[in-house]
């Protein structure tokens, strides 16, 4: 591509217009569909590699975290010009790291949250009173799905002890954050990755989140093989912290589920400092600080 993708904010259209650029440059990548949000809007998955295994990596599961999305896609774009011109990424001559492996990248998990966050009411629709109404007229933090599901509570891991945390907090129904609604897998933005993990054979994921530079790898108790070994590398990598998450946020996520599902290794990566949203400009120092870390993860 002669365009870099610059740091700035990229609604569902202008990210899909990315992703159908890099597609046209870097004909290996292979795109699929895997499922759609309550908004309809498509859930894109990158492969690269034909391999018996993949490594997942994933961005944007809340609307205020989008710039993990920017961050991916331009990851992306750097692992593909290496692949294609033989070059080098993080030090790693890409094309015989790659070599008998693949990835899978999955650049938006909630492309209906990411553009309440960013444009408001516009972008809720026919909910546009209701959500106005559960956010009192500020989406600026905004995470959850168009029904006000947080992703990230939904899967099933832990959800049912969750659930009493929520209410604790006096969360019982739709919200701007920490919902995971009424029954686990509720929403087509959580089981477009669960059914991806349950026909496809991976071997660790990645959900990328923003802020705190920190990163969770372990899910209470359960610590699979190579987990702890691969975090250190990832913490090493970076700069960031291994760290264990706050209660309410301890299950119902995307790696605990994983975890749970196949005892193989899942991490979240809380990338950045700041207050969600951080800044648009922040994604090239947060993808400077975390390119290496990706790189490893995507061969690990």
């Amino acid at each position: 591509m002669e365009k870099r993708i610059t740091p700035k904010e990229y609604d569902y259209f202008g990210r899909q217009r990315i992703i159908e650029a890099l597609c046209r440059e870097y004909t290996f990548i292979k795109k699929t569909v895997i499922g759609k949000s309550c908004g309809g809007k498509e859930i894109t998955a990158l492969k690269i590699g034909a391999a018996p295994q993949y490594s997942l990596i994933a961005a944007a599961f809340h609307g205020s975290e989008r710039i993990t999305s920017t961050v991916l896609l331009m990851f992306i774009q750097e692992l593909c010009d290496a692949i294609k011109n033989d070059g080098y990424i993080a030090g790693l001559r890409a094309s015989r790291a790659m070599r008998g492996r693949g990835v899978i990248f999955i650049p938006c998990v909630n492309p209906d949250g990411c553009d309440i966050s960013l444009l408001g009411a516009k972008a809720c629709g026919s909910c546009s009173a209701e959500i106005s109404r559960l956010c009192k007229n500020n989406f600026t933090h905004w995470n959850a799905n168009l029904r006000g599901v947080d992703i990230n509570h939904n899967f099933d891991a832990g959800w049912q002890e969750l659930r009493e945390r929520e209410r604790k907090e006096g969360i019982y129904g739709p919200s701007p954050t920490r919902f995971g609604g009424y029954k686990p897998e509720s929403e087509p933005e959580t089981t477009a990755l669960t059914e991806l993990c349950r026909t496809s054979y991976i071997r660790h994921v990645t959900a990328l989140h923003t802020q705190g530079e920190v990163i969770y790898w372990s899910y209470g108790a359960k610590q699979p093989q190579r987990s702890r070994k691969m975090a250190e590398i990832m913490a090493t990598s970076s700069g960031y912290a291994l760290d264990v998450p706050t209660p309410i946020a301890t299950g119902g996520g995307f790696k605990d589920w994983f975890i749970e599902e196949f005892s193989r290794p899942g991490f979240t990566i809380e990338m950045g400092l700041g207050e969600n949203p951080l800044p648009a400009e922040d994604a090239l120092k947060i993808y400077h600080r975390t390119r290496e870390m990706l790189a490893l993860i995507t061969i690990m």
